[in-house]
């Protein structure tokens, strides 16, 4: 149909204009055929491929249509240059480097659409699946996922390039693995890092939002899990971020796994003149009301109270809670502290401070 039409073009512009002009306007008439159609296939995705799509339960087609829409469009007005080009006699000795660009444009071209539509791949999974999921594993590893994805796309399309141009690829992948051992050796440490991010993410000992505690001492909750450190924050709302390489290599407790419930205990003691039954169900009173209180402890467990020591001026003994998550302890204690103090002083219940008796013996003759 086109070689039609620009057999009328030629037949009725040639005996005004000459042949030089005629093959321009020819050329413009190509590029305006192509560009109408480029506006036609827009126009028929708008009205009734996205009108179809968006009918459907899933996101997945609504997103692939958007990300080849504009590609496509895009594409068909460079293909209608290309042939425009090419019929344009002064350019048949430029032919070469012509059809060269154009076969740079839509390798690339063609992997720009491949990404973007595993960009929408991936933009459905986190969408629709990732959400549904019970760990935040996917969202973790999703961004970095696309971008390995997308990497290798543009590696294939250069591969592709330079085997269009008759470029020996042999000789560079020889060229890159020489350079790929020096490179290495000028950068161990930083592909140190890399590989101990890669075990951390595979061996999952944390995930964004657990709270840990390192050897060192520091403890927040995981922000971030980088190639190269991860990043924890910690009460003071700063952020400790922390190398790979000591993160794999050192101990950590991870007070989120198995579960987030963590127990701890509370030291109190009283004095030796005291009826430790009633000392029991006193505490065992005030840490139930507490707990009720704050509405943080774990469910179905209830607070004991574990008589320890005869310490130096008191009977002392442990009160054990269990909440939900571990930063649920220090109020607790807070308020617990204060209660238990509050009621002991109202049931007439001592806390005696430290104290030494001195016995004084009278020896006979003084």
């Amino acid at each position: 149909m086109l070689e039609t039409v620009l057999g009328y073009v030629d037949s009725f512009v040639l005996p005004f204009v000459g042949r030089v002009y005629a093959d321009y306007i020819t050329a413009v008439v190509i590029i305006a055929a192509f560009f109408v159609a480029a506006k036609a296939v827009n126009f028929i995705i708008k009205r009734f491929v996205l009108h179809v799509s968006t009918k459907t339960k899933s996101e997945l087609d609504d997103l692939l249509v958007d990300a080849i829409s504009l590609p496509l469009v895009m594409g068909i007005v460079v293909a209608g240059v290309f042939v425009a080009l090419q019929g344009l006699p002064e350019l048949s000795e430029y032919a070469l480097y012509i059809n060269g660009g154009f076969t740079v444009f839509y390798i690339l071209f063609g992997a720009l659409v491949a990404i973007r539509v595993i960009n929408a791949i991936v933009r459905w999974y986190a969408i629709e699946v990732a959400t549904r999921t019970h760990t935040k594993m996917d969202e973790q590893y999703l961004p970095t996922i696309k971008r390995v994805v997308s990497g290798i796309i543009l590696l294939l399309a250069l591969v592709w390039i330079l085997a269009s141009f008759g470029i020996e690829i042999t000789a560079i992948v020889a060229a890159m693995g020489i350079g790929g051992i020096a490179i290495a050796l000028a950068l161990q440490d930083t592909l140190k890092e890399l590989f101990a991010g890669a075990h951390v993410m595979m061996d999952r000992p944390i995930k964004l939002g657990d709270f840990i505690e390192l050897d060192s001492g520091d403890r927040g909750t995981v922000i971030d899990i980088g190639w190269r450190s991860t990043k924890i924050k910690t009460f003071t709302r700063n952020y400790v971020i922390i190398p790979n390489s000591k993160l794999a290599a050192s101990k950590l407790i991870n007070y989120d796994k198995p579960k987030q419930e963590i127990g701890f205990g509370v030291e109190c003691g009283v004095s030796y003149h005291e009826d430790l039954d009633r000392v029991e169900k006193v505490t065992v009173e005030v840490a139930r009301s507490v707990l009720k209180k704050l509405g943080t402890g774990a469910k179905g467990f209830e607070p004991l109270v574990r008589f320890k020591e005869f310490g130096d001026s008191n009977i002392n003994f442990k009160v054990i809670f269990r909440v939900s998550k571990f930063a649920d302890q220090y109020v607790l204690r807070h308020e617990f502290i204060k209660a238990l103090k509050k009621r002991f002083d109202k049931e007439g219940i001592e806390i005696s401070w430290p104290v030494s008796k001195v016995y004084m013996h009278k020896g006979r003759g003084k």
